[in-house]
């Protein structure tokens, strides 16, 4: 049975979660004004994102005055509670502005420094993946229904499917597209899809076999990682480490071991 605390957390956070997709999938304006700049011209950061963010902060912090923040977007605060929400109003905000549809929600509730719960809202797939920790990981919606998710059995690593992706500033991007190069020709094929709570949900559906990247923040990661890993997958950075802006892999055991050692051999840690 799960913890109240932790339903309640739950509950909360599906419903920012829902509201601020809806904001975003309907309010998207056909001129998206760029509102500022993040590390490149070419990551924007919209008008809708920042709206997105003041949304949920304001519907938590109405609910939970006393909870700390950690936002994408600016939001800060320490709070006193033991409970801190990380949240990333828009991950896959190039998609977004493009009119491509893999873009989510991502908020995570964490206690103590630890994951606790994570939702991600896929609203242009109609979907919501779910986890407590210690209680699974779950997707609903329209045509999956409401279901648990486990990650795939692992293939051997020539016959796995992974994702990942690379970062706006040119210079870094090189080096990781030539990680991706060396890498290859040991997979069945690489995907690269633009947001990172979305990579780590379909790990944890069993859509990927694995998914690596560098340079991800705490909100990139917080929500996708504790789905993936209720799912069953493993996730880490490099070898005997957490996941972090460094390094991180979610992958179904069997797929994350040799995945990781030659992502650690390729320098996929390093610029």
């Amino acid at each position: 049975m799960i913890d109240s605390l932790h339903t309640q957390l739950l509950v909360l956070a599906q419903e920012a979660a829902r509201r601020a997709g809806e904001l975003l999938r309907d309010g998207r304006p056909a001129d998206l004004a760029v509102a500022a700049t993040k590390s490149s011209p070419i990551d924007v950061v919209t008008e809708m994102d920042i709206a997105a963010e003041k949304l949920i902060t304001g519907l938590l912090a109405g609910r939970r005055p006393h909870d700390g923040m950690l936002g994408e977007e600016g939001a800060s605060t320490e709070g006193t509670t033991g409970i801190r929400w990380v949240i990333d109003p828009l991950d896959g905000t190039v998609n977004y502005l493009y009119g491509l549809p893999t873009w989510s929600v991502s908020i995570a509730a964490e206690q103590d420094g630890e994951t606790v719960v994570g939702v991600v809202a896929i609203p242009m797939r109609g979907e919501t993946f779910h986890a407590v920790r210690g209680h699974g990981a779950w997707a609903s919606g329209a045509w999956v229904g409401e279901r648990r998710l486990a990650c795939r059995p692992a293939p051997p690593l020539d016959q796995a499917l992974v994702s990942t992706g690379f970062n706006y500033v040119a210079e870094v991007r090189a080096h990781q597209a030539e990680v991706a190069g060396r890498l290859i020709p040991l997979l069945r094929d690489i995907r690269r899809g633009g947001s990172a709570a979305v990579d780590l949900c379909d790990v944890a559906a069993g859509r990927l076999d694995g998914y690596y990247e560098r340079g991800l923040n705490a909100w990139d990661l917080a929500a996708g990682d504790l789905i993936a890993r209720e799912a069953g997958a493993l996730t880490g950075g490099r070898p005997g480490e957490r996941p972090s802006g460094e390094l991180a892999v979610a992958a179904s055991p069997g797929v994350f071991e040799p995945l990781q050692a030659h992502l650690e051999e390729f320098g996929a840690w390093h610029n």
